[in-house]
């Protein structure tokens, strides 16, 4: 018999009993089902993930050989939406949204100048903005880095 949960109430239960050939699924979601099939390999599948899927889950595996306990920690990683813009007063902003964890921001060339807010949104992504000043820049272009688990993205704007 191989049993997964996910640790909270209520959630999801999905269960094989191999000398019935049976399996049982409670609470859960469409997308979340065995990868293969539960009597040649119980690994559990999630598809598409999504960061209510976030959390612990257990494996617990009775057999002849005994009883097995696995216990497994799911964190879901977003990347970031981008942006890099030039608002009339020629301040630079650069905004990495909704990612998890936060993206870094830095800038090409490096600047002591910059200043940065975060914003934490109630579902666990933060967007971060870093603000440069340009007005008197003779450098022709400016590049905005963003550094994520997920993606690493490099933006560049031309201000001649």
């Amino acid at each position: 018999m191989v049993t997964w949960k996910m640790k909270c109430s209520a959630c999801c239960l999905l269960a094989y009993r191999s000398d019935r050939n049976e399996t049982r699924k409670l609470n859960c979601s469409e997308r979340m089902m065995w990868k293969y099939s539960p009597d040649s390999d119980p690994a559990l599948r999630i598809y598409p993930v999504n960061l209510g899927d976030e959390g612990n889950y257990s494996c617990e595996i009775v057999s002849s050989a005994g009883n097995f306990l696995l216990f497994s920690s799911l964190a879901v990683i977003v990347p970031p939406a981008v942006t890099l813009t030039c608002d009339k007063s020629g301040v630079v902003v650069c905004q990495a949204s909704a990612g998890k964890p936060a993206a870094d921001i830095s800038w090409i060339p490096a600047s002591n100048h910059s200043t940065e807010e975060e914003v934490r949104h109630p579902n666990g992504t933060v967007t971060r903005v870093s603000y440069i000043g340009w007005v008197n820049s003779t450098l022709p272009t400016v590049t905005c880095l963003v550094t994520h688990p997920a993606t690493n993205q490099t933006l560049s704007l031309d201000l001649s």
